[in-house]
């Protein structure tokens, strides 16, 4: 399952962080410190979600 989660977490880290910069700069923040916490926020919060995306795939597997 750990496999399937380190691939799963290269995809939804990546649709996370880039939602995270986009609300950022939709905001009004455009300050480098802003966005690249933005970014780094989407990849801390996408590896408990893709933990969870993969059990959920093995469960119905």
């Amino acid at each position: 399952m750990l496999r399937l989660a380190s691939i799963l977490y290269s995809l939804i880290a990546t649709a996370m962080a880039g939602t995270a910069v986009i609300a950022v700069l939709s905001a009004g923040m455009v300050s480098a410190m802003a966005i690249l916490a933005a970014a780094g926020a989407g990849a801390v919060v996408a590896a408990p979600v893709s933990w969870l995306v993969a059990r959920r795939l093995y469960k119905t597997a």
